[in-house]
């Protein structure tokens, strides 16, 4: 690598990736689940940096080999080229892996769904997203949970919670640039005359908590409510007081849940989604106190911000804060969203970039 400073970080990765993975091999360190989860997902980032720093030396030896026979022989010549080219690839795709993330990219993911503005529309326009996500999810070989959901009246969900994980890496890292509002412009089902309306859901995305212990919640700081689960039209759906609402005393953060029938499971979700809540509120507050670093970057905290659109008379989706727009809106909704997740996370790559060399 030309690089010297390149040279060095990627050195020094290796080390790391080296120490990780003798951790890793000690029976003692798996008695520890929490810090046995948080290793692999270490060694997970670090073993990229390491395959990429394997394909860069064994194209160097071979572009070496190459150029000393090309002398000789012009194919060999041509081969030289090819592999300085490819070199180059993979010397930029180290680069990229230097860049520093978000610590809580290779966390799992709870992501909410909230009805806003439009009442029954709003609703159904929570329960495509909900489905756009779950297909997308699919799609990649991830899987989700559904935690909670309170439905609407004409089947769309009033809000809704899902828990994501990912296969090799951090559903947080690809989710997080989902949140914020959504607007959606269509011809409502309620709607008579064929007019179009605008309608929004709001999205929130959480980082999960690794192990219960990394959140430590005193007893005492907890108020818990019991409740009747509510159906479609306020219904009960269940003759126990199984709903569960926690709500964390020194800081008003509340969870609730009644998707599950019995009161322990609801309280085990609703516990997991309090915990998310107080970590992302810590992430927050943290980003806040480094705002002048930060402020470059996509934004993902403002919940109240328009981030989307999505237009159905013209098959339209677009993104607000990177400017991303396509005609596949249909596309899109059937959950090809790497397109324009992908427009989120190079923006925000750049900004780090940019912060960095400032």
């Amino acid at each position: 690598m030309a690089d010297d400073t390149l040279t060095a970080s990627v050195s020094a990765l290796l080390d790391e990736h080296a120490r990780v993975q003798e951790e890793l091999s000690d029976p003692a360190v798996h008695a520890d689940a929490g810090r046995a989860k948080k290793l692999t997902r270490r060694y997970a980032e670090l073993e990229r940096v390491a395959a990429a720093a394997r394909r860069f030396a064994q194209l160097e030896a071979d572009h070496a080999a190459a150029v000393e026979l090309a002398d000789d022989d012009d194919d060999f010549a041509a081969e030289a080229k090819r592999l300085s080219v490819e070199m180059e690839n993979v010397e930029g795709e180290l680069k990229d892996l230097l860049v520093p993330r978000d610590p809580d990219d290779a966390r799992e993911a709870i992501i909410e769904i909230k009805a806003g503005e439009g009442g029954d529309e709003s609703a159904l326009f929570a329960a495509d997203l909900l489905r756009m996500y779950q297909r997308w999810i699919d799609s990649r070989g991830w899987s989700s949970q559904i935690l909670d959901a309170t439905h609407s009246d004409l089947g769309g969900y009033k809000d809704v919670s899902m828990a994501v994980k990912a296969k090799d890496e951090g559903a947080y890292g690809w989710l997080k640039f989902e949140g914020g509002v959504h607007r959606v412009q269509r011809v409502p089902v309620t709607e008579s005359q064929g007019r179009i309306h605008t309608s929004a859901a709001g999205v929130l995305v959480f980082p999960e908590v690794d192990e219960p212990e990394e959140i430590q919640l005193d007893e005492h700081d907890l108020r818990i409510d019991v409740y009747r689960s509510s159906g479609p039209g306020g219904q009960s759906v269940n003759t126990t007081d199984s709903a569960v609402r926690i709500t964390h005393l020194p800081t008003g953060i509340t969870a609730s849940c009644q998707n599950e029938k019995s009161q322990l499971q609801n309280k085990d979700a609703a516990m997991r989604m309090l915990r998310a809540r107080i970590l992302a509120k810590q992430a927050e507050e943290a980003a806040a106190e480094a705002a002048d670093i930060r402020r470059s970057q996509v934004r993902t905290v403002d919940r109240s911000e328009r981030i989307r659109t999505y237009n159905f008379p013209e098959n339209r989706i677009t993104d607000h804060r990177t400017g991303y727009k396509a005609y596949n809106l249909d596309q899109v909704l059937g959950g090809d969203l790497d397109p324009v997740i992908g427009s989120c996370r190079e923006a925000d790559k750049a900004a780090r970039l940019d912060a960095l060399g400032d």
